[in-house]
């Protein structure tokens, strides 16, 4: 079967209520920590998303049961996993190389069974996508690697010792399976310039929820005092909100008035790209687990330069791109994060967006109007910007490749829907001016 599109007729519509799903980024790094505990660990609150289903074989595939408690009447959000019968500490290409994340896994596979053989995501090499940081940090650990046809296999001769590590960049993935490590070493572990995203303090959370003692998650850095890998014991952990998705409808407000307001989310989480909002025009009121935004004047140009939290977010950097297609006037953003994140640029030229880009700075020219076209998802948050885009322009937008999208947004049509917006998924050929001639005999 054909792969499915997401088809937008353009009415300028978005106004209402949403509720924002469980953080993906978090979820996922939490079932990854409930190997270190053997039993049955709940986790509430997670998101309906490809990414989850393939988290969910990758634990499978270890020896774990996964149930999403979907049946009866019950709440499909919640995740139990039950780690008891975990045996293997391998984890296959073939799944590894569908999602990134699912390195996540090697630190608590190393804090289990102190051995690891992981496909590196993607079959890349290490260096090229920051993989290098994630070992550096274990490395300080006592952990010992080699790389097998394509696979990291990972080795602790004389078992976890706690250390001072300092990552040369404050990243997720590698602080997430540092801590996950360390929290089994022997002694403290000092985690110096870690990450400082909700999804880490979450993380921690879970962590100290199962008998770890982790302190400092939110801050620059992190203290870890190792406990016994049999002093660890499942727990019932609710996933912290999607703060990048709430950031995404709250962009859908200001792009076409609003007022659009989303529940469930902790304004602190968002801090710099609601100060973009109002800079760039907008209303935004906050409530103690709500985010209203609105505008009745012009979008104004901005600058913006992504950084790690408490910085920018790179993941709402397109969204961003996307208003200030919109705006009156000339827009610079630079991207810091991401190397690749500028491939959403041509996708919105197509649609009449004049941007130029050099390194890693974009200069958008506002305020030329959007008009419906064909496009592609060149990632996950592309894909939810183009979607956006295609309810501002003018006639029928297309977006293809929308399985980016549904690896980090649940019911991303039904939310934008029940705002207001024209909107729905469909096979690629369905209602397209195309038309096949049949010839019959007489």
């Amino acid at each position: 079967m054909a792969q499915e599109i997401i088809v937008v007729h353009g009415n300028n519509t978005l106004t209402g209520t949403v509720s924002a799903s469980g953080a993906k980024n978090s979820a996922l790094k939490l079932m990854a920590a409930s190997i270190l505990a053997r039993g049955e660990c709940v986790i509430r609150n997670v998101p309906l998303i490809s990414d989850i289903d393939v988290m969910s074989d990758v634990l499978v595939e270890l020896g774990a049961r996964v149930d999403r408690n979907g049946h009866a009447g019950r709440d499909e959000h919640v995740l139990t996993i039950d780690t008891s019968g975990i045996d293997s500490f391998e984890t296959p290409y073939e799944l590894v190389s569908k999602m990134r994340a699912s390195i996540a896994v090697l630190g608590p596979l190393i804090g289990r069974f102190g051995r690891a053989f992981v496909a590196m995501p993607g079959g890349c090499q290490i260096g090229a996508r920051k993989i290098d940081m994630h070992l550096r940090g274990l490395e300080a650990l006592g952990v010992v690697f080699s790389v097998e046809h394509g696979y990291l296999r990972a080795e602790t001769p004389s078992g976890l010792i706690g250390a001072h590590i300092v990552l040369d960049f404050p990243s997720v993935g590698a602080t997430e399976n540092a801590m996950m490590a360390a929290v089994v070493a022997e002694g403290e572990t000092v985690i110096a310039n870690a990450a400082r995203e909700p999804e880490i303090v979450d993380l921690a959370n879970m962590l100290n929820d199962m008998g770890a003692r982790v302190s400092g998650a939110g801050g620059s850095i992190i203290t870890i005092e190792g406990v016994p890998l049999e002093s660890l014991h499942p727990c019932d952990h609710t996933t912290v909100s999607d703060r990048i998705e709430a950031g995404t409808f709250l962009v859908g407000g200001a792009l076409t008035g609003g007022p659009v307001t989303v529940k469930n989310i902790d304004p602190s989480f968002l801090r710099m790209a609601l100060a973009k909002l109002r800079e760039m025009g907008c209303k935004v009121e906050e409530g103690p687990d709500s985010i209203t935004v609105s505008r009745t004047e012009p979008l104004r140009p901005v600058e913006i330069q992504t950084l790690p939290h408490p910085g920018f977010p790179t993941d709402l950097q397109a969204q961003f791109m996307l208003l200030a297609a919109c705006a009156q006037g000339t827009s610079v953003i630079t991207e810091n994060v991401f190397e690749n994140r500028f491939m959403f640029a041509a996708e919105l030229a197509r649609m009449g967006a004049e941007i130029s880009i050099e390194d890693h700075h974009s200069l958008v020219r506002g305020g030329r109007p959007l008009q419906g076209a064909p496009v592609s998802s060149t990632d996950l948050r592309a894909g939810a910007a183009l979607v956006l885009a295609g309810i501002v322009a003018d006639g029928e937008t297309r977006v293809h490749k929308i399985s980016h999208i549904d690896r980090g947004y649940e019911d991303y049509v039904g939310k934008l829907r029940s705002l207001g917006a024209d909107v729905s998924r469909q096979l690629p050929y369905r209602n397209h001016r195309a038309t096949v001639r049949v010839e019959t005999e007489d």
